[in-house]
């Protein structure tokens, strides 16, 4: 006997569900801006290497580091979602991408992995340029 047209299959029912909770599921929790003005907004990917070897040699230190402090670091998947009320100069497509924020806005951005050697000073130079000092919080 035929399902009657308006009964809905398990699967076609999880489907659904699934759907009805999709703008939850891609909404981004908001930013604190005026707790954390300045803040360094990851964008990488599950599978970037370069991502998984910032996160190895980089990582684990980055919160206590001079930068680390000054703009503490969220990441987000390239694909998103992305918070709320950010303005970027364009839309991030190279993993790892490092977005310098100040209330939202982009100051500055080092697309890549330039290694360990290097890291921190490519981001610290970039943070200088965009008026981010290390010692405090600048305009």
């Amino acid at each position: 006997m035929p399902a009657a047209p308006w009964s809905m299959s398990r699967r076609r029912l999880l489907i659904a569900a699934g759907l009805a909770a999709w703008p939850g599921l891609l909404r981004a929790a908001p930013l604190d801006w005026q707790a954390r003005p300045w803040q360094l907004m990851m964008v990488g990917s599950a599978s970037c290497h370069y991502c998984r070897q910032w996160r190895a040699e980089i990582g684990p230190g980055f919160a206590a580091s001079p930068a680390g402090r000054a703009a503490p670091l969220f990441e987000v998947d390239v694909d998103g979602p992305f918070p709320d009320g950010l303005a970027l100069d364009r839309r991030p497509r190279i993993t790892p991408s490092f977005i310098l924020l100040s209330q939202g806005t982009e100051r500055g951005r080092v697309e890549g992995y330039v290694g360990q050697t290097h890291f921190y000073p490519v981001l610290e130079d970039m943070m200088a340029r965009s008026g981010l000092t290390l010692g405090g919080r600048a305009g």
